[in-house]
């Protein structure tokens, strides 16, 4: 008898939430996107944030990312809201923490719907509650030797 675990693109009783992370090593785009495969889906938007190398009109030579404790958990709390509120087939969302240089990648979240309107709506609204909502804050730090802290909730 086949299972599930036979044909990895058959995932329909899996739960939607496939992978939630906060991880001090570096991200990978092609782990999120296996990770919403899904053969019911037929929209699939991935979102990937990276550190540039300017905010504000300021050149930025360091950035750090921290987190509260507490960030896991709102992070699922994000996605679950996200899994109630859209026709959510697959989610992931992985954001990094610790020093980074630009270039590097900074958060990468993933929806895969039944169609594409779905699964972009989904995308936007799961990056704009992790940033606005999820305790991880940045520290930059400028090439006239300033910086700031920003709060992403």
């Amino acid at each position: 008898m086949a299972s599930l675990h036979d044909h990895p693109g058959e995932r329909a009783a899996e739960e939607p939430i496939r992978l939630l992370a906060i991880r001090d090593t570096p991200l990978s785009l092609d782990e999120v996107f296996r990770a919403v495969g899904d053969d019911a889906a037929g929209g699939t938007a991935l979102f990937v944030g990276t550190v540039r190398d300017h905010d504000g009109g300021a050149d930025v030579d360091a950035l750090g990312y921290s987190s509260h404790p507490t960030a896991e958990a709102e992070l699922r709390r994000v996605a679950e809201k996200v899994v109630a509120d859209f026709p959510v087939r697959a989610l992931a969302a992985v954001h990094r923490v610790g020093d980074l240089v630009v270039g590097d990648l900074a958060v990468v979240v993933a929806v895969a719907c039944p169609h594409r309107a779905e699964a972009f709506a989904a995308c936007r609204k799961l990056i704009d509650d992790l940033k606005h909502e999820v305790p991880i804050w940045k520290h930059q730090r400028f090439s006239d030797g300033t910086e700031e802290w920003v709060g992403s909730c």
